[in-house]
């Protein structure tokens, strides 16, 4: 896809390029679409509380969720919302996974 020529209200939309279409092969795919978690997501992961919503409990600060060593943000945590919000969990959870592999003792 590419950014279109402007419409009347000065916003340029997506336009398909024709061609452009690739296959490749992957060993993990995070699947960063949708409205709500998909309930896989909660098969194998013992200790991860959720709310009545059915999202991730997640301190909103830092991602740390009631799962050791498990971080989350985005739609698992707080259901639809945009992009900009979830890059933003994203970075916060970055930030405390950085602090703590630098002193992981000191969450024992």
């Amino acid at each position: 896809m590419e950014l279109g020529e402007p419409d009347a209200s000065g916003r340029r939309r997506p336009v398909e390029i024709r061609g452009s279409e690739f296959e490749m092969e992957v060993d993990t795919v995070i699947m960063a679409l949708g409205t709500s978690p998909n309930p896989v997501v909660f098969v194998d992961a013992a200790g991860l509380e959720r709310t009545i919503h059915g999202t991730a409990l997640a301190d909103q600060e830092t991602g740390r969720t009631t799962k050791r060593r498990v971080w989350a943000g985005g739609d698992v945590v707080t259901g639809a919302a945009t992009v900009i919000s979830a890059m933003g969990a994203g970075k916060r959870a970055a930030a405390d996974i950085n602090t703590f592999l630098k002193d992981e003792a000191a969450w024992e």
